[in-house]
């Protein structure tokens, strides 16, 4: 099955991610997360949902369902939401009811959850206010974290029980929450960041993530000068003559791991771009905004 799909709809096969389908819903584990039985992991595709145009058909941001459906009612836009999450929930193996949303608007906060956060943004309103990470050593609680091109950061540690999940766009990760992740699970949990592993997952790749000097430099300026090459190239010269630059913000939140004291062999960088995948991956650069949210999700059984 996994063959099958990559060769026919993913332009080239892919060997860091595990394909899943059970009736229409499309999704992807980590492998290297996929060998702890403790662990539910997945990031959904755009397949076997019910949202309609530009967020069809497996959006799971209420957000996105009202922006991109503003001829339905707001009662229609959740109903759809909810029914996009039980779908995904069933297929892959958790109760939509046990998820934890966050609103998330490129920082590096991380909230600690306690008990009483299982449901936030799905049984009841968002109270998670610029929150782009989450964290948690509770069995049953579904983190769910969501993407258009940024990179999903997924942490487990075997030793504790406990997980990390953690949005990173290029903000985020020029300020580092990808080690602040892994420092707060040793604060909080005791974790060795030796002992973590991560999947990082697809997201938009070098070639297709274009930006202006101010953010090349600035990430230029975070990381040493033996990563720049592989990190920032000049891109193209615009009609006005303005230079462009392209970013690796993968193997920027790779460095950011590595900063924090993980081993290099813990951590699995994608091979699957956001971008080039637009008709089954939700891209915000190659949509032009028009689009839907995938869905990150991490959860200890």
């Amino acid at each position: 099955m996994e063959d099958n799909y990559t060769r026919k709809k993913m332009r080239r096969k892919i060997d860091r991610l595990t394909y899943h389908c059970k009736g229409e819903v499309e999704w992807f584990s980590f492998p290297i997360l996929d060998q702890f039985p403790f662990i539910v992991n997945a990031f959904s595709t755009r397949s076997g949902g019910v949202s309609k145009g530009d967020a069809g058909t497996m959006n799971l941001s209420l957000a996105r369902e009202v922006a991109m459906n503003m001829n339905l009612t707001e009662e229609k836009c959740r109903a759809d939401f909810i029914e996009n999450h039980k779908r995904l929930g069933e297929a892959v193996g958790y109760p939509y009811e046990s998820l934890v949303l966050s609103n998330q608007t490129h920082t590096d906060n991380i909230r600690v959850l306690q008990e009483i956060d299982r449901g936030n943004g799905i049984t009841r309103p968002n109270e998670f206010m610029d929150v782009d990470g989450m964290m948690t050593d509770i069995t049953g609680q579904a983190l769910m974290t969501f993407y258009a091109d940024c990179v999903p950061l997924l942490l487990v540690d075997p030793v504790h029980k406990a997980i990390a999940n953690v949005h990173s766009g290029w903000r985020g990760t020029i300020k580092g929450i990808g080690s602040r992740a892994v420092r707060m699970m040793h604060e909080v949990y005791g974790s060795n960041p030796r002992d973590l592993v991560a999947a990082i997952g697809p997201s938009i790749c070098m070639d297709c993530f274009e930006v202006s000097k101010d953010v090349a430099d600035a990430f230029l300026d975070r990381y040493e000068p033996a990563l720049h090459p592989k990190l920032v190239r000049r891109g193209r010269l615009t009609e006005t003559g303005e230079q462009k630059y392209q970013v690796s913000l993968q193997l920027a939140c790779m460095e950011n791991f590595l900063m924090a004291g993980m081993r290099r062999d813990h951590i699995s960088l994608p091979d699957l771009c956001t971008a080039c995948n637009v008709e089954h991956l939700f891209s915000h650069r190659a949509s032009r905004g028009k689009r839907g949210n995938l869905g990150a999700v991490l959860m200890l059984r």
